[in-house]
C-alpha cells in the first residue's frame, strides 16, 4: 500500500503559496482540474476534501498511499484506508499545478492541498513493532509542532494526535475527548520521531501514516527565515473579546481543539468566510455540512488571530485549546498586474446577479460601479468583511457599512470572482453595465487592514511589506468620511467622498509617515474612534505593476512615465492643490486614442463617455491637452494610482 514515490525538496526560495492552498469547488459529475499552484506531483503531499453542501465524511488522499490505485482515509471515522466515494469529493490525480477531483453535480467541496516541504508538512508510513524506541523518520528538517497518526487497515482504530503543548498527552482527531494522559510519541527530533511500545501507533507489523506539521521553523520567503506554521495553545476567557494569539503573520487556515474538555475539532479558512464578521464552520470530527455565515468566530489580524465568540467551543473561561495555524499568502511580489488586478466588464440584462469571474485567484476587493447610475454608488465588498450578505461601503457616501443578503461577495461558491443571487432591479446589469475592479492582496502592491479604533494616537500593523503611498480609511461602524493618505504628507489628509483639496490636521495620520510595517492613527474620530471599528487599504508602487505618483500639470499634453510596458489598465486621479473629482479610468471600458469613458469614485452620477482626458502610453498613461483643470491645470498639483 505504500507508494514508491521519490518526493524530492526544493532548494529555490519557499513561499507558502507554493505549498499549501485551499480551493473551493462545485461538483460536476465528472472529472474537473483545480488549478492549485501546489505541485504535489513532484514533492508529494496531501489532499483533504470535505463535501460542503452535505454529511458526506471528509476524505484525505495522501500521496503516500496507493494499492492499484487511490485510497483515502477519513478523519471523522476509525475506518481502514478504502476506496473513496463521491459523496466525498473523490481525487482523480494530481500534477505539477493542482489536481483532478471528481464530485456530485451542484454540490460545494473545499480542497486543501497540503505538499511535502521541510519546516511545513511531511507524509511518512512506517510499520510498527511494538518496541518502546521504535524511530520513524521523516524530511520535515525541523522538530514536528503536530503529527497526527493513523493505523492503515483494519478499520475500528483511532486517530492519534502528538502536539507540542503537552507533549504527555494525546488527543483523537476523530473524536471529542479531552486530552489523555499518555506519551504516543516519545520524543521528536529534525529528522525523526521515537514511539512507545504501544499497540495505538506502534502495533506490531501494522502499517501506519503520519501526517507531520512544524512549528515556527523558519525556512520560507526570500530570506529563508519566515514562518509560514504554528502549532500552540491558548486559554480561553469566556469573553466575546477573546485572547488574541500572536503568530508573527496573518493565518489562512486554522484548526482549534479544546483539549481540557470535550470538544470539536472546528477548522477556518479564508476562502470559507473566515473573517472579522463570519465564519463558515467545518469540524474535522464530524461529517456535518458546513455551517455557512454564522457569527464570527475567529478573526484574522495582521499578525495573528482573535478568538471573537464566547462559546466553550473555542472559548471557554479557564479551557485550554490547540491550535494548528498557516500563514496567509502570497508571499512573493509580483511582477504582473494581471496577476494582482483585474477590470471586469459585466453586461446582464436581467435583474440577476451572475457570477462574475476573473483572472485574480480569491480577489480581496471589488469596487464596483453602475456605469448608467441605476444604483450609481462605489460598493466595496471586502475580503473578511465578508457575512451571509455581502458587506459593502459607498465611495461617494459617509454612511456605515451595510449588508445586502441577494449578493455575496466571494468566497463561498468561486475560488476566482464573485457570486450573486437573484437581487432585483436595483443592481440590473443592463448596457452599458457594471464594472468591477478585482484587487488582489500582494506584497509590495496592495493590502486590506481591519482594526478597532482606541481614542488615542496608536499604530495599526500591516502586511504590505513596503511603505504604503496610498491609504484609504473608512470607518465601518458609523457614518463618516473617507480620509485618504497621499503624497508621503504626514501633516494633511484628502477625502474620498468629497472634492475637497488636501486639509492640514495632526490629529489624523499623528503627523507620523507610516512603514513597511505600521501606519499611525492619532485621535481624530474618522480614522481612530473609539471603539470604532475600521477598514484600510493601502497601495505602493511595485515596480512594473503599478505605481503611486504625482505630477504637475502643464495645460497641455502630458506624458506620465510609470514604468510599465504596455501602458496602464487603471488609472486613479485627484488634484489636491484645489477641488476636484476622483476620476478613474479602466481598459476594460475603454483607454484608447479616441474618447475615454471615466467614472467617478467620490459621486453617484453615471458614467461620461464623450470625453478624451486620458490615452495609451506604453510606459503609464497620457494626459490629453483637452484635460480639464481638475486633471491637468498649468501648475496644478495631481495624485494618482496607475496599475499595468
Amino acid at each position: 500500500m505504500f507508494s514508491s514515490q521519490n518526493s524530492q525538496v526544493s532548494s529555490a526560495a519557499n513561499y507558502i503559496e507554493d505549498v499549501f492552498n485551499t480551493y473551493v469547488w462545485t461538483g460536476t459529475g465528472s472529472n474537473q482540474t483545480l488549478t492549485t499552484g501546489v505541485d504535489t506531483s513532484t514533492y508529494g503531499g496531501l489532499f483533504w476534501t470535505k463535501n460542503r453542501t452535505n454529511a458526506y465524511d471528509h476524505a484525505l488522499w495522501p500521496t503516500a498511499l496507493s494499492l492499484s490505485g487511490n485510497y483515502l482515509l477519513k478523519s471523522n471515522t476509525t475506518g481502514a484506508a478504502t476506496y473513496g466515494t463521491y459523496n466525498t469529493g473523490d481525487y482523480v490525480s494530481n500534477s505539477t499545478t493542482g489536481v483532478t477531483v471528481y464530485g456530485n453535480s451542484s454540490q460545494n467541496y473545499v480542497t486543501w492541498t497540503f505538499r511535502k516541504q521541510p519546516k511545513f508538512f511531511d507524509v511518512v508510513t512506517y510499520t510498527g513493532n511494538e518496541t518502546a524506541g521504535k524511530t520513524v523518520n521523516h524530511s520535515l528538517g525541523s522538530d514536528p509542532g503536530c503529527i497526527i497518526i493513523k493505523r492503515i487497515s483494519p478499520s475500528g482504530y483511532n486517530w492519534f494526535v502528538y502536539h507540542r503543548s503537552n507533549p504527555t498527552k494525546y488527543t483523537n482527531l476523530n473524536l471529542t475527548n479531552a486530552e489523555t494522559n499518555f506519551t504516543i510519541v516519545t520524543s521528536v527530533s529534525s529528522t525523526n520521531f521515537t514511539l512507545p511500545a504501544d499497540a495505538s501507533t506502534n502495533a506490531n507489523g501494522i502499517d501506519y501514516v503520519a501526517y507531520l506539521f512544524a512549528h515556527n521553523a523558519g525556512g520560507f520567503g526570500l530570506t529563508g527565515t519566515d514562518n509560514v506554521i504554528s502549532c500552540g495553545s491558548y486559554t480561553g476567557n469566556g469573553s466575546s473579546t477573546g485572547p488574541t494569539i500572536t503568530l508573527g503573520y496573518e493565518p489562512q487556515w486554522v484548526m482549534i481543539k479544546k483539549t481540557s474538555d470535550i470538544g470539536n475539532w472546528h477548522m477556518h479558512d479564508i476562502m470559507r468566510d473566515m473573517s472579522v464578521t463570519s465564519n463558515s464552520l467545518l469540524w474535522a470530527n464530524l461529517s456535518d455540512a458546513e455551517v455557512a455565515g454564522a457569527s464570527a468566530k475567529i478573526a484574522p489580524l495582521a499578525t495573528g488571530f482573535q478568538i471573537t465568540n464566547s462559546t466553550n467551543g473555542e472559548n471557554e473561561s479557564g479551557g485550554t485549546y490547540i491550535y494548528i495555524a498557516i500563514r496567509r499568502g502570497p508571499m512573493k511580489v509580483p511582477t504582473s498586474g494581471t496577476s494582482v488586478f483585474d477590470p471586469v466588464l459585466l453586461v446582464d440584462g436581467s435583474t440577476n446577479i451572475p457570477p462574475v469571474n476573473s483572472t485574480i485567484n480569491a480577489p480581496d476587493l471589488a469596487w464596483s460601479f453602475a456605469r448608467n447610475a441605476v444604483y450609481g454608488y462605489g460598493s466595496l465588498p471586502r475580503d473578511r468583511l465578508s457575512s451571509a450578505g455581502m458587506s459593502y461601503l459607498q465611495t461617494s457616501s459617509t454612511a456605515a457599512e451595510a449588508s445586502y443578503s441577494a449578493y455575496t461577495f466571494g468566497f463561498t461558491t468561486l475560488q476566482k470572482g464573485i457570486d450573486g443571487a437573484n437581487s432585483g432591479s436595483t443592481f440590473n446589469q443592463a448596457s452599458p453595465g457594471v464594472i468591477y475592479w478585482m484587487f488582489g492582496r500582494a506584497p509590495s502592491f496592495f493590502d486590506v487592514v481591519c482594526y478597532t479604533g482606541t481614542g488615542s494616537a496608536r499604530t495599526v500593523t500591516h502586511n504590505l511589506g513596503v511603505v504604503p503611498e496610498l491609504m484609504i480609511v473608512k470607518k465601518r461602524s458609523a457614518a463618516d468620511a473617507w480620509i485618504v493618505y497621499a503624497n508621503n504628507d504626514n501633516t494633511d489628509y484628502l477625502v474620498l467622498n468629497t472634492t475637497a483639496a488636501t486639509v492640514d490636521d495632526n490629529t489624523i495620520w499623528n503627523d507620523t509617515s507610516p512603514t513597511a510595517s505600521v501606519f499611525t492613527v492619532g485621535t481624530n474620530d474618522d480614522v481612530n474612534g473609539n471603539t470604532a471599528t475600521f477598514v484600510a487599504y493601502l497601495f505602493a508602487t511595485c515596480p512594473g505593476v503599478s505605481k503611486v505618483g504625482t505630477y504637475t500639470g502643464t495645460g497641455s499634453t502630458l506624458q506620465i512615465d510609470c514604468g510599465f510596458t504596455g501602458g496602464a489598465r487603471f488609472v486613479l486621479i485627484k488634484r489636491t492643490d484645489s477641488t476636484g473629482d476622483w476620476y478613474v479610468w479602466d481598459t476594460a471600458r475603454g483607454i484608447v486614442s479616441g474618447n475615454d469613458p471615466y467614472l467617478l469614485l467620490n459621486s453617484a452620477a453615471a458614467e461620461v463617455t464623450n470625453t478624451d482626458y486620458i490615452d495609451t502610453y506604453s510606459a503609464g498613461f497620457e494626459i490629453s491637452s483637452t484635460a480639464p483643470a481638475a486633471i491637468n491645470a498649468s501648475g496644478g498639483t495631481f495624485i494618482f494610482l496607475a496599475i499595468a
